[in-house]
């Protein structure tokens, strides 16, 4: 495995997820080989480059990637995710991003209708096209008249891809997908995102689907959130919405994340969602939790689905007592509290 602990809390993080891999790996006599880079923006600052040229060529042969958190003052943040971590999703084909969102026992939601074994759902969002594209620029700077223009790419090979994606997982879930849209106001794109859907959604029959413009969606997710199981969205929707939905279920904190190349041609990559957080960065503070769930993802992912669980029922177990939560959660635990507290269960 590839490890790019990144800027801010991400080598904090990171450290954490590597204990709780290195004992539920001794338990299920997996053996793990970590190869770490330093690539993050104090390399930038000191180097010009987030990573080595050669460095996407370095990653090539890994089995997966660990990634903490990319981004750090002084630095601005499309430079350090372009100069990154999305041409390591790109590159390597990661057209899924999977972020799975529960209200655990023990974590109190900021929404008062969020409780725990009911809300549980994933967001599936496209990860390598839509609005995060390459297409535009910025004319006449400086002038009254300047202007910037980005282009949004949909190609009907990337919608389906994560369409058919997401509807194969509704049927290992609940059997229901929603589709974040605006075709009532963009329309080119959205149009063609919904045609598409309905196209895939007849091939999955036995998948009950809807579609939702994204601003109702949004308003639905926070006073209904229990009512979803596995939403599908463009690569901006995807994004927007799975930390509205982390946020939901109690913090950013604990949030994973998945960047699959479901094909297995390359190396996929895992990450916790909150970022580098420099607020806090040094104090021994930060909730590992996202990290190590992602950890989680990444051993099931590589075919360790046993291995992966028990760490899941480590998290479980962790939160149930406010001593070994994190302050983030209503807890008093500092990092290596909950991590010794996983470690513990495990």
């Amino acid at each position: 495995m590839a490890v790019i602990p990144g800027d801010g809390i991400g080598a904090e993080v990171v450290a954490a997820a590597r204990q709780v891999l290195d004992a539920v790996a001794d338990r299920h006599h997996i053996e793990l080989d970590y190869t770490g880079y330093d690539w993050s923006c104090q390399r930038y600052l000191s180097q010009g480059s987030m990573m080595p040229a050669d460095g996407l060529d370095r990653l090539r042969d890994a089995d997966a990637i660990l990634l903490g958190a990319v981004g750090w003052p002084g630095v601005p943040d499309h430079v350090s995710l372009w100069g990154l971590l999305i041409p390591i999703r790109r590159t390597f084909r990661q057209y899924v991003n999977l972020r799975p969102i529960r209200v655990f026992e023990g974590v109190t939601s900021p929404v008062r209708g969020a409780r725990p074994g009911e809300v549980d759902l994933v967001v599936v969002r496209e990860n390598v096209e839509g609005e995060y594209s390459e297409i535009g620029g910025r004319f006449g700077r400086g002038f009254p008249e300047e202007q910037a223009v980005q282009e949004a790419v949909f190609t009907r090979a990337g919608v389906t891809r994560i369409v058919d994606h997401a509807f194969a997982l509704a049927r290992t879930r609940r059997s229901y997908v929603t589709s974040a849209t605006k075709s009532n106001g963009i329309v080119h794109t959205m149009p063609f995102w919904d045609e598409i859907v309905a196209e895939r959604a007849a091939g999955h029959p036995d998948v009950r689907w809807d579609a939702e413009h994204i601003d109702a969606l949004a308003a639905k997710l926070v006073l209904q959130p229990e009512r979803f199981d596995v939403i599908v969205g463009s690569n901006l929707f995807g994004d927007i919405l799975s930390d509205l939905a982390a946020a939901v279920a109690g913090s950013i904190g604990i949030a994973p994340s998945a960047n699959l190349d479901p094909t297995g041609t390359f190396p996929s990559m895992f990450e916790p969602v909150h970022g580098s957080a420099p607020d806090i960065a040094g104090q021994g503070i930060a909730n590992p939790l996202g990290a190590v769930w992602s950890a989680a993802m990444m051993l099931d992912h590589l075919g360790h689905p046993g291995a992966a669980a028990q760490i899941v029922a480590a998290i479980e177990a962790s939160l149930l007592d406010p001593a070994t939560r994190s302050r983030d959660l209503g807890g008093t635990a500092d990092t290596r509290g909950v991590t010794e507290a996983l470690l513990s269960h495990l």
